[in-house]
């Protein structure tokens, strides 16, 4: 029987799922190096240690009845000690293996019949060459690992562009990515289940602001036959990935309706925040039944969504405009808990519930509520 979770990290994504899983009746406990984080903050209990310290690991493991975690940069060797020692985690250190990886994520996804933009693994300023003869400009050159929120990422045009970039990254390995003319980017929130059962909520759509998701519109403005392929890819990737909880797929849409596969996350999605205010199972809710043993719920829509992240400044680290925000009944806001409003740090979220077309009146109102906030 299943009583606590453990989660290894402690930012907005634990805190919204340990929201759920205390709501569900289960103790959780956070494990984050840094003291009263969002995810602490409403959790039971929180381990303060660095995510690679074994011994906090194994402590988590022998105080949890499972442990998940909510971002994908999280040591791999963390897992791997934690089912050396028997202990129950989900999802697993072969799936973080090849979602913590560009290359392996790419090959995997073709490997599944599914398409990517074309690619090419960079290891020496030599590869560069041939990636560029091969592949050609513009391109995007990224960091195999780690690279988050447009970071590790850089758009070359040329191959003097790209030895630049390929110094900047001092000598980690990087993919060189076609550059694709897309139309949308799309995503898929979807959760597997142990016993192979996967739902899938609506496409989303998703427009990012230097890298970092600045406003997610659900459902996402595309054919039914688009949304359909979308999900029944998303399905494939995670049946055959064998991942147990809630995952996330990205997708760019080119002009002829070609969906290409961008990247995979192995937990919950800042575009599947919506999923709180206006389904009866939110991405959380559905990753605590998947790694609980619990049924899957298929998720249903309530109101169409328009989700605007709130981003820090830089100039202060109070948010002015609230009382005005929210005088929008159909508003619903969420913040993070975090103290300091660092310049393009995500400090929150809101939802704007949409009773009607999510045209570009629609989406002007959601940007004119966020105008409303500022940071002092």
């Amino acid at each position: 029987m299943i009583r606590t979770i453990g989660v290894i990290g402690g930012g907005q994504l634990g805190r919204m799922f340990a929201l759920d899983a205390k709501r569900m009746g289960y103790d959780v406990i956070t494990l984050d190096p840094q003291e009263h984080s969002p995810c602490g903050q409403v959790a039971d209990e929180q381990i303060v240690a660095q995510y690679d310290n074994l011994a906090a690991i194994e402590d988590l493991g022998r105080r949890s009845d499972v442990v998940t975690y909510e971002f994908e940069n999280v040591a791999i060797e963390s897992i791997r000690h934690l089912e050396k020692h028997g202990f129950s985690v989900t999802p697993s250190s072969d799936v973080l293996r090849v979602t913590q990886n560009r290359l392996l994520e790419k090959r995997f996804a073709r490997e599944c019949g599914i398409p990517t933009a074309d690619f090419a693994e960079i290891d020496r300023s030599d590869d560069l060459v041939q990636a560029a003869q091969e592949i050609g400009f513009p391109a995007i050159l990224k960091t195999v690992r780690g690279g988050y929120d447009g970071k590790g990422q850089w758009r070359v045009d040329s191959l003097a562009a790209a030895e630049a970039a390929f110094a900047e990254a001092k000598g980690v390995q990087l993919i060189w990515e076609r550059m694709i003319p897309f139309v949308r980017e799309l995503s898929v929130i979807a959760t597997r289940a142990a016993n192979d059962d996967v739902v899938t909520y609506p496409v989303a759509e998703n427009a990012h602001d230097h890298g970092i998701l600045s406003m997610t519109i659900a459902p996402a403005r595309v054919s039914e036959e688009v949304s359909t392929r979308a999900r029944g890819m998303a399905s494939i990737l995670g049946r055959r990935l064998g991942i147990v909880g809630t995952y996330c797929v990205e997708f760019f849409l080119t002009a002829d309706d070609e969906l290409l596969v961008n990247e995979m996350a192995p937990r919950p999605h800042n575009s599947g925040h919506y999923t709180i205010d206006v389904t009866q199972c939110s991405q959380y809710e559905q990753h605590v039944r998947a790694i609980c043993g619990l049924p899957l719920a298929q998720p249903h829509l309530y109101a169409n969504a328009i989700m605007m992240n709130i981003l820090g400044e830089g100039t202060g680290d109070h948010l002015a405009g609230v009382e005005d925000l929210l005088a929008d009944p159909t508003i619903v806001l969420h913040m993070y808990g975090k103290h300091h409003a660092v310049a393009r740090r995500k400090m929150g979220h809101f939802t704007m519930l949409i009773n009607g077309p999510l045209d570009p009146t629609a989406i002007e109102k959601a940007h004119t509520a966020h105008a409303k906030l500022h940071w002092l």
